[in-house]
Parts: C-alpha cells; sequence; structure tokens
C-alpha cells in the first residue's frame, strides 16, 4: 500500500493539492488501488505561527512510515528569507537520500508550444544531480537515466557536458558517463555542450529524448524545456531515489499574486499524480491521468492562465470525473 504524506504547503499549493489528492483518490478506487493519504502541516503558516519548519523527529516520520511526498508550494512573502521552505526542502532531500532530480517535459497539444512550426511531438526528460556531489552521486544520476531510458525504450541518452562553464580537474561528468554508457550498448549516448543544447531545443527539440546533467545547467535546460512544452504551470518535478522515496512537485512556485482567487492552474501537480504512480510501479494508472489532463486541454476544460474560464476546484473535478469514468469504461463498469 503507498503511503503519501500530503504538504500543501503555501500560496496555490493550497489550491492545487486538494485536486491532486482528488484525481488520485477517483482514480484509486476507480482500478482498485489502495493508498494511504497523510496531511502534514509544514509551511509558513505554522513557522509564522510556531517558529518551527520541520524537525528531526519529523524527517524520521517521513522517511520511515511514507513512500512519497507530494508538496504543492513553499514560499511566502511574510517569510523574507523562506527560511522555512529551505529547511523543509533540504531537509527531505538529505534524509530521504533524494539525489536524482526528474523533470519531465511532454508537450500534451502542439498548440501550447510557442514555437509554432513544431507539429512533432516534443518528449524531454531530464535527469540532474539534485546537488553538486562527488563522483558516487554522479554515478547514480547517470545510471538512473540510462535504466529509465531502458525501461521506457528511449533510444538516446544525452550529457548535457557544462565544461566550459564550471569544469575543474577530475571532473568525473564524461568519464562516468561513458562508463555507465558502455552498460547500455542498445542506447545512444552522446555529449553537447550546454549552450548547444539551449539552441538545439529551440531549433530541433526532436533530436533529443533523456537529458542527464548537473544542478546547474539543469535547472536552465529544465525550466527552457517546460516553457517549450506548455509553460511551468503545466509542468511536474520530482526529487526521487529510484526504487525508495519520492518527492513530487509541480514546478511553480507559490504565486502569491493568485493565490486564493481560485485561478491556479492544477495541471502541474495533477501531472505529479502521474509521476508518482509510474514510481510506484503503476505505469498505465499514471498514463490515464496524463490523458485525462491532455483532454481538458483539448476539450478547453482549463483555468485562464490556459486562456479558459474554469477555476481550479472545476477543473480538478473534471479530471477526476475523467479519470473514473475512463477507468469504468476500460473496465465495462460504468453505469
Amino acid at each position: 500500500m503507498p503511503r503519501i504524506a500530503l504538504i500543501p504547503g503555501d500560496g496555490i499549493g493550497t489550491e492545487v493539492v486538494p485536486q491532486a489528492r482528488r484525481v488520485l483518490e477517483a482514480l484509486a478506487g476507480a482500478v482498485g488501488l489502495d493508498l494511504r493519504l497523510t496531511e502534514w502541516d509544514l509551511g509558513a503558516e505554522r513557522w509564522l505561527r510556531d517558529g518551527v519548519a520541520i524537525t528531526d523527529g519529523e524527517l524520521d516520520v517521513f522517511a520511515r512510515d511514507h513512500d512519497a511526498v507530494l508538496l504543492g508550494a513553499l514560499g511566502d512573502p511574510r517569510v523574507p528569507g523562506n527560511e522555512h521552505a529551505r529547511a523543509i526542502l533540504l531537509g527531505l532531500r538529505s534524509r530521504l537520500d533524494l539525489y536524482v532530480s526528474f523533470r519531465p517535459c511532454v508537450l500534451l497539444a502542439p498548440e501550447l508550444c510557442p514555437l509554432k512550426r513544431f507539429k512533432v511531438p516534443v518528449r524531454l526528460e531530464i535527469f540532474r544531480d539534485s546537488a553538486v556531489g562527488p563522483q558516487a552521486r554522479v554515478e547514480r544520476t547517470v545510471r538512473a537515466a540510462f535504466g529509465f531510458a531502458r525501461a521506457k525504450g528511449r533510444p538516446r541518452v544525452t550529457l548535457v557536458d557544462d565544461a566550459d562553464v564550471t569544469r575543474q580537474a577530475g571532473d568525473p561528468w564524461p568519464r562516468v558517463f561513458d562508463e555507465v554508457g558502455s552498460e547500455y550498448p542498445e542506447i545512444e549516448r552522446d555529449a553537447v555542450h550546454v549552450d548547444a543544447v539551449v539552441r538545439d531545443l529551440v531549433r530541433r527539440p526532436e533530436r533529443f529524448a533523456v537529458l542527464v546533467t548537473s544542478s546547474l545547467s539543469g535547472i536552465i535546460v529544465s525550466d527552457l524545456a517546460a516553457e517549450l512544452t506548455g509553460g511551468l504551470g503545466l509542468a511536474p518535478g520530482a526529487d526521487i531515489h529510484p526504487g525508495r522515496h519520492g518527492l513530487f512537485a509541480p514546478v511553480h512556485g507559490p504565486e502569491p499574486d493568485i493565490a486564493g482567487m481560485g485561478r491556479a492552474n492544477p495541471f502541474g501537480a495533477v501531472r505529479c499524480v502521474a509521476l508518482m504512480l509510474d514510481h510506484f510501479g503503476h505505469p498505465a494508472a499514471g498514463e490515464r491521468v496524463e490523458r485525462a489532463v491532455a483532454a481538458a486541454i483539448a476539450e478547453g476544460k482549463t483555468t485562464p492562465d490556459m486562456g479558459g474560464s474554469f477555476s481550479t476546484e472545476i477543473v480538478g473535478r473534471w479530471l477526476a470525473e475523467r479519470v473514473a469514468g475512463d477507468a469504468a469504461d476500460e473496465n465495462g463498469t460504468r453505469p
């Protein structure tokens, strides 16, 4: 039984996480997936009220009693230094040993791409080291990228090489990439400087499949890839320890300017549900969530940032009904 901690956090996180939960529960009920969901009061409100971000004991509970965390957003203008956000994120990443930052950027509809000439599918899956680290962590990140490519049938893994920017003597990235890559002879591999990657993401993103890189270059590349596939409002992300824990959060921030207005786009948080289900070994269920989001876009069931007129809650309810209905249709149980 997957044990999931829910942290709505700050700003629009408190609006999008309930919709992600709604979709997850609707799908779980339709396909018979047992879940245990626990909501946590972590964020700016607690920091301002109690002066506590997250305790060592709570971090131990996350490690012992939960398999995954679904986080909405962290950050609040009432905490100018965002001390609480750093403590929660860094604490979870360290305690759960979340050494890979995974950013899948998949274009769900051609009209979402600002480069209108692209009609081909764009699927960019980016693995980056969660922090500057020693060779052992670099190897784990590279191995995770190649393992993912093999499991998902991706044809190529590209090393985003930031040699001209940060390389120092003994930098392990190119050597480790070649050594690990040699264990996957069926997968093409190439190394491309980060400046060329950025150019090619704009000119011909279809040349890339899985990319692996350091934290520094990864932030640049993954944000650009997210914009090319619809914007940060649609982008899911995850910090993971493959086969163990995962922290899943939409890429967007807390967006305090629209918080509480019912205008927040829930797609990023809902797509985190798809990532989480895949992480738990339920890829078909995750694909149902992705198809529901694509259907919402196609049918105009979107929030104002995407040209729609629907509230966060209405979009969430529509998605939940869609995934449950699709599952019922597949099982022949729709009334």
